[in-house]
């Protein structure tokens, strides 16, 4: 089993940047990959990116591609994501979670172990 927590969600204004955290515990050897979601109010949880947690190798929707980088400290069992010229849109809770066995691809099913969230809002 492996634990998730993540932080760093802020409410910010527009063209901002944050840093989101995703700190692991448990068997977390026992991953393939690392996954961010967002959910936004009214809508459903949808993937920003994930890492494979061995190579490192990232991998975005096509929203975050240029805006949003994901990385991985092993030594840490922590992932973070890197969000720059947040935008309104942007305004969801944002999750990690887990994928064991590849592919994991964009969708919902294949990730677990699902953190908590932390907020992230956009406003002037």
């Amino acid at each position: 089993q492996v634990r998730l927590v993540e932080s760093g969600g802020d409410m910010v204004q527009p063209g901002s940047s944050l840093r989101l955290s995703c700190a692991a515990s448990g068997r977390i050897l026992n991953t393939y990959a690392m996954g961010w979601f967002r959910q936004a109010p009214g809508k459903e949880r949808e993937f920003v990116a994930a890492i494979t947690w061995i190579g490192g190798a990232p991998y975005y929707a096509k929203s975050a591609q240029g805006q949003f980088t994901v990385s991985r400290d092993t030594a840490k069992n922590t992932v973070y994501l890197q969000m720059n010229n947040l935008k309104p849109e942007d305004t969801a809770v944002y999750y990690c979670a887990t994928c064991r066995h590849s592919p994991c691809g964009s969708t919902l099913d294949p990730y677990s172990n699902w953190g908590q969230g932390t907020q992230v809002t956009v406003s002037s």
